[in-house]
Formats: structure tokens, sequence, C-alpha cells
């Protein structure tokens, strides 16, 4: 058996010796992974749980919704809105652990609620490279992820999702839309969703990996290097620029260094072990 596939035998014995679980259901790559395992090792004692909330776009909640179903699960909803927990909206650089311990305190009480032993999460080895704050708060309420118990990373969960039949195998990244905005810049409905209307423009127009970032009267948008020369077609470019500044952007930019994970945190001062922690 090669490497990979030991590490998806160490998922699913690690599954089966939690007896149930509540999974943390987004419909992104690793957490539709996670689900697809749970449910062929656990049956209906794997639950996926999804929070509408003023960060989470109505289309992934959407296809969050059909994954589910596709995949047979019993799924429920919580509700979460992140503008409503103190601090939050002034988008502090422990933002992510705030919101993750509220949302992740609402998954146990309904694990509890429904009589399941666990609450997982679909955090990855690659997780542990970038400025995650809310990997604290897993920590801190007990949260177990299990793909990254097993050392997998993004790129072995996207093959191994392949394999599985699952659509998400080369889905984009997708992080909650409150990473748009720079460290210290508030937060609110209206700004949040207004990237959201400018990133399902971008979706709409047939780009892959995007992601609009905001900075006041200007908006940076970051694409996949390959997806960078669509900008050069004079008539994509002029309806981007429209559409954009129609939501109430000045300004429209391209970042000609493309889409990065994490992007907004380089003006984060270093930890003391040479990475910020995450």
């Amino acid at each position: 058996m090669d490497q990979l596939h030991k590490k998806y035998e160490i998922l699913r014995q690690s599954l089966a010796e939690m007896g149930s679980v509540l999974v943390a259901f987004s419909g992104g790559v690793d957490s539709t992974f996670l689900l697809k395992v749970a449910r062929e090792v656990l049956g209906d004692r794997a639950w996926a749980v999804t929070a509408t909330s003023p960060t989470y776009p109505q289309s992934e909640f959407r296809e969050a919704e059909q994954l589910a179903g596709q995949l047979g699960a019993s799924r429920v909803v919580i509700d979460s809105n992140e503008l409503l927990i103190p601090g939050f909206s002034h988008n502090p650089a422990d933002r992510c652990y705030h919101c993750k311990k509220e949302l992740f305190e609402l998954c146990l009480a309904k694990a509890q609620e429904l009589g399941l032993s666990f609450v997982v999460d679909g955090s990855n080895v690659d997780d542990l490279g970038d400025y995650r704050p809310g990997r604290r708060a897993t920590k801190e309420l007990g949260v177990h992820s299990p793909l990254l118990e097993a050392g997998l990373t993004k790129a072995e969960i996207r093959l191994l999702s392949r394999e599985l039949g699952l659509p998400t195998w080369n889905k984009q990244p997708f992080a909650c839309l409150a990473s748009r905005f720079p460290y210290g810049t508030e937060i609110t409905a209206g700004r949040l969703a207004q990237i959201e209307r400018c990133e399902e423009f971008l979706k709409k127009s047939g780009f892959h990996t995007y992601r609009v970032r905001f900075h006041n009267e200007t908006v940076r948008i970051e694409v996949g290097e390959e997806e960078i020369p669509r900008f050069l077609v004079p008539e994509q470019r002029r309806a981007i620029v429209d559409f954009f500044k129609s939501t109430g952007f000045s300004y429209v930019s391209l970042d000609l260094e493309g889409y990065r994970t994490g992007s907004m945190n380089r003006t984060l001062p270093e930890a003391g072990n040479g990475r910020p922690e995450n």
C-alpha cells in the first residue's frame, strides 16, 4: 500500500474509533471529503452541520446543501452571526479565533443534542503553514481534525477526492468573506455583501480561482496566474470594471502576483518562531 492510501486507512480507522461525529461542513474540498469518508465508515452516525452567516456566501450555502444531499448525509443548520461577536467587526488579527470559538461552541451544543460523540473539522496539514488563529479555538474546545491527524495535505485530499468521484476534487479554495479585509479595517454587513456580489460576478464570468480584496475605495482582485491574461481582453476588463464600480468601488485594480493564500497576513508582525502562529 502506498503512503497516500496508508493515510487514508488511518483516517478511516480514526473515524471508526470515534463512533459518531458531527462534521463542520462548508461544502469545500476538505469538509466534503471528510463527510464522504465519515459516511462510508459511520453511516447514519455521521451528520453534517452548516452555519448561516453574513461571511458565508449564499451560493456556497446552496452548494453545501446539495452536496450533503448527494452524500446522503443528515444535515443540520445553525445560525451564526460573527458581526454580533464583541470586537469582531473591528477586524483584529485574532478575528478568526473569536469566530471559530463561537461557531464550534454552537456545533458542540448541537452534537450533544443529537447524541453524537465528536465534532470534527476539515483542517489539514497545509493549514499549519499559515497564520490561522482559528486552530487555537479547535484545540481549546476539543474539536478533532481527522485529516490533519492522518497527515493529509490539500493535494492528497484532492487526489483521494478524485478517486472517490467527488465533484469538489478541483474546487477552488474558499475562505470566509471576512478574510478579504485588511486587519483593522471595519467589517460591516454592507461591505460583506459588496465583496460577495463582486466574487459572484467573477464566478459567473468563468474565473476559477479568485479573491476580491477590500481596500476602502479600491478593490484588489487576485486570480490564478493562468487567468491574468483574461484581463487583457478589453471586453472582459471593461465588464469587470463597470460591475465593480456599480457596487461602490471607485478604483478597480488587478494584483499582478495573482492569487495566493493568506495575502492579508503579510502586514502582520512575525511571531517569535519566525512565522505567525495559526
